[in-house]
């Protein structure tokens, strides 16, 4: 049964437009890189104690790799499992898609079946086709459910995709949101620009994927002409990896930002924030080796914190780079405030339970 987003509860859509926290949900694994089930289940209810708006599941941070060992629909029907037996508040669940076509919809129509409400559409398979063969894998799948548009970095697979591609993609009936992690200033504007371009920047809302711009895109207003008059727009809210670990932090600080921003205008001390973030995602991400280490980062602050038992990832050659661990327990040393360690030590028994 295809999925379209005017038959989503009204309750839903609005988290999406009005901006919140969706955490890149990881991927618990024991020692033999086996689905961990307890750690998975604590994962996902500290991410809705937290307080967060949704999840987004099967995305690049849960690993691509779960749907070589045949764990795509398992760890999605976790996190629908979990997530409703932990808490009756309306969350968004997003599913990763990705591959060609055929394997895209396959995983859409399992996702609409487990019950998410969009997939994010990655377009790492598509590095040799056009923008129209592109297109075209998305207008067929966004028969199939709601679409989040995909901007992943090039560094770790993403294809380099224009302004005029963006305008096309906005235009699409079924898009609601485009996670725009390009890392790069250029490539978010290409964005903003396509957005407005088709005239859908009521209809698709702008969420910030780039790890190491996050304060600065969700205060900045993005003003680009259209027909001779200025449009602005802003990104309301993250799909971060960055955001799946100190995550009650994550949501403290868009709730923040969302006051400076009606308010305005932004504190100086909020803006002081922005680079110390940066910093930390330096070391999350592991920015000095081009990101090889961004998943089993994260790992490893959730293994510090106890949530995991160790950074194994499902590529028994990702791991950590040299000088990594360092790297993270100079930022945690000097950036406490920014984490949760307290929250979460204070509530672990309870999710590990």
């Amino acid at each position: 049964m295809a999925l379209h987003h005017a038959d989503l509860p009204g309750e839903i859509l609005a988290i999406v437009r009005d901006g919140a926290v969706i955490p890149a949900h990881l991927l618990a694994l024991d020692s033999g890189r086996r689905l961990d089930r307890r750690r998975q289940r604590a994962l996902t209810r500290y991410y809705i104690d937290c307080g967060v708006g949704g999840l987004a599941v099967g995305v690049h941070a849960t690993q691509f790799a779960i749907r070589d060992v045949g764990l795509f629909e398992a760890v999605l029907a976790a996190a629908i499992e979990d997530t409703n037996a932990w808490s009756k508040r309306p969350l968004v669940m997003i599913a990763g898609i990705c591959g060609r076509t055929a394997q895209a919809i396959d995983e859409a129509r399992a996702a609409v079946r487990l019950g998410y409400h969009a997939g994010l559409v990655s377009l790492a398979s598509f590095k040799a086709d056009d923008a129209a063969t592109m297109l075209a894998h998305c207008c067929r799948l966004s028969e199939e459910i709601p679409l989040v548009g995909f901007y992943l970095q090039p560094a770790v697979g993403g294809v380099p995709l224009d302004a005029a591609f963006w305008k096309e993609f906005a235009a699409l009936d079924n898009v609601i949101a485009i996670k725009v992690a390009p890392f790069s200033r250029y490539r978010t504007l290409d964005v903003v620009r396509g957005v407005v371009a088709a005239r859908a920047e009521r209809k698709v809302t702008l969420y910030t994927g780039n790890d190491d711009h996050i304060l600065l895109d969700l205060i900045t207003p993005f003003t680009v002409s259209r027909d001779g008059t200025a449009v602005t727009v802003r990104f309301r809210g993250g799909l971060l990896g960055h955001w799946s670990v100190w995550t009650s932090s994550a949501v403290r600080l868009l709730d923040a930002l969302h006051a400076a921003v009606a308010a305005g205008p932004v504190a100086p001390e909020l803006l002081a924030l922005a680079s110390r973030i940066t910093d930390c995602n330096s070391a999350f991400f592991d920015a000095a080796h081009e990101f090889r280490g961004c998943i089993a980062g994260c790992h490893e602050v959730l293994r510090r914190q106890g949530l995991f038992a160790g950074t194994w990832c499902l590529d028994p050659d990702e791991g950590l780079s040299a000088g990594q661990a360092e790297a993270i327990e100079r930022v945690c040393r000097e950036h406490a405030d920014l984490s949760d360690d307290a929250f979460v030590a204070a509530n672990l028994e309870r999710w590990l339970s």
